[in-house]
């Protein structure tokens, strides 16, 4: 499922930097107030050197700051997959710190699927 945001497909096939898309999404949501509003809940899922460098408890660290509900697990081939639910600014946010990780991980990708929300009130780390 494709995210309602009309911008985020072009930043996502554009060969850009991660900079310019973050800028491309900022400047989008300064133009439209209402996407800041409406709460979104989002699938991510991460490729690349991401279990055993400390991405889950690092990305939970990061969600509370951002005020974000949901989880993070280790899948069993190798990926992160990041379930967050919140203001769109605010998963933005994150997907960007998804792109880089904690210190010691080497992401290779993250691909992104939108859910329907569920109105959790708590992001952890599951098992």
């Amino acid at each position: 499922m494709e995210s309602r945001a009309p911008w985020w497909l072009y930043a996502d096939t554009a060969e850009r930097g991660r900079t310019s898309r973050q800028r491309e999404w900022l400047e989008a949501e300064r133009t439209d107030p209402q996407h800041m509003q409406r709460t979104e809940r989002w699938q991510l899922i991460v490729q690349g050197r991401v279990q055993g460098v400390g991405y889950r408890a690092a990305c939970c660290n990061k969600a509370h700051e951002l005020n974000l509900s949901g989880w993070v697990r280790n899948n069993p081939d190798g990926s992160v997959e990041v379930q967050a639910e919140g203001a769109l600014h605010q998963l933005i946010e994150l997907r960007l710190w998804c792109e880089r990780g904690p210190q010691g991980a080497g992401v290779h990708s993250v691909s992104h699927s939108q859910l329907a929300p569920i109105r959790e009130d708590w992001f952890d780390i599951r098992l």
